[in-house]
């Protein structure tokens, strides 16, 4: 059994996380701002007043978790999307997608590592609409802006943790239906969460540091 913590577990992609986890008997550290009856009704560990877009964050999920507790897989999936184009863009709605999409996750990372050891995990839901490589089709400014920073973030972590034996991996979940997406897209959640913990069940060392779909397809940067 692993101890994993998910972000953004409230609904969604987060909420299906959580409750796959703790169906198959893992430990579930579930956290998020506020929680949802969905969430309680897992029965996993629910650790609420869990916000990546503030730069205490850190302190407070110290605080919420036991002296001395380990953590094996953390999973980095909290995040925002404003939908946007060329002519609306809103320069501080892009910084509130920055602070929330590439600085959470990194705050939360760094808190959480006196916590990991050697052979722990961490994954990092992105989006393909943050891949250079992938094509750009426009639109999005602030929110594909977000998910490529936070890519090389990810990416920077993974060169700098692997001496320390720490995975380190970039995930696209699909295009999911769910709040966030306004209910489009071409995957449920229960289908995008399985493909990523598969993903997080899968990595090691050959995997740290690359960028992957759920269902397993390489993604370029």
């Amino acid at each position: 059994m692993a101890t994993w913590l998910v972000t953004g577990a409230n609904r969604g992609i987060g909420l299906q996380l959580s409750g796959q986890l703790h169906a198959r008997g893992d430990a579930v550290i579930a956290t998020c701002r506020s929680s949802s009856a969905e969430l309680h009704a897992v029965g996993c560990r629910v650790l609420e007043g869990i916000d990546v877009g503030s730069d205490g964050v850190g302190e407070v999920l110290d605080a919420a978790l036991d002296p001395g507790e380990r953590i094996d897989v953390v999973v980095n999936n909290a995040g925002i999307g404003v939908w946007d184009s060329l002519e609306r863009f809103d320069a501080e709605l892009a910084r509130r997608q920055f602070d929330v999409n590439t600085l959470g996750p990194l705050r939360v990372t760094l808190a959480l590592l006196p916590r990991l050891g050697r052979g722990a995990r961490i994954g990092f839901v992105s989006s393909k609409a943050g891949s250079i490589g992938d094509g750009p089709s426009g639109g999005n400014y602030g929110y594909r802006m977000s998910k490529s920073a936070l890519n090389m973030g990810a990416a920077n972590l993974a060169a700098e943790l692997g001496s320390r034996g720490i995975l380190v991996v970039v995930l696209h979940p699909g295009f999911v239906r769910t709040e966030m997406t306004g209910g489009g897209g071409n995957v449920d959640p229960p289908e995008a969460a399985a493909g990523l913990i598969a993903q997080l069940d899968g990595l090691d060392a050959s995997g740290s540091g690359t960028f992957v779909h759920a269902n397993g397809d390489a993604i370029p940067w």
